[in-house]
């Protein structure tokens, strides 16, 4: 009735979506309330991703040998709030000691825009340094004592769940 005449003449509205995009703009908008699609890539460009998280980051600091090296601050989201857009075959993987942490990256330009935390194997570490502009609000950083690894997964208290849903 009306309700489908309304969706029928939004593209004529002179918005730019195609009626499965606006429906898909409405579903995303009512799936992650609260949450802001930030886009990101790598530098060259052949990597390229989305991620619905806060405005407002909660950056980790990790001190493990790999994150120290690389100085690797990310904040950590679930898998479903992740979407590989491009660059599946521009990237590579690297692993050590226990391989829970996939540490992905462009095989042209070497950037980690993203990887699989062992803290969170059912999510990703997003770099923040990798996101557009235009979608932060803040930033609020936690230093993580990754080389005593154990010991601060006991004692940290969210830091596990952060890929749930």
């Amino acid at each position: 009735g009306r309700q489908r005449e309304r969706w029928e003449t939004f593209p004529e509205a002179g918005s730019g979506f195609t009626c499965e995009g606006a429906a898909k703009l409405l579903l995303d908008t009512f799936e992650y309330q609260g949450l802001v699609k930030h886009t990101g890539g790598c530098h060259c460009g052949a990597v390229r991703f989305e991620v619905w998280a806060s405005a407002d980051l909660h950056i980790f600091d990790c001190n493990c040998s790999i994150c120290k090296k690389k100085q690797n601050r990310h904040f950590i989201v679930p898998a479903s709030h992740f979407k590989l857009l491009k660059g599946a075959e521009s990237m590579t993987t690297y692993t050590f000691n226990t391989h829970k942490a996939q540490h992905t990256f462009c095989k042209r330009c070497g950037v980690q825009s993203f990887y699989t935390p062992r803290s969170n194997p059912g999510g990703y570490g997003i770099a923040p340094h990798c996101l557009d502009e235009g979608t932060v609000r803040s930033v609020a950083i936690e230093e993580f004592n990754g080389s005593d690894w154990e010991k601060a997964m006991k004692e940290h208290k969210t830091i596990k769940n952060m890929s749930k849903e």
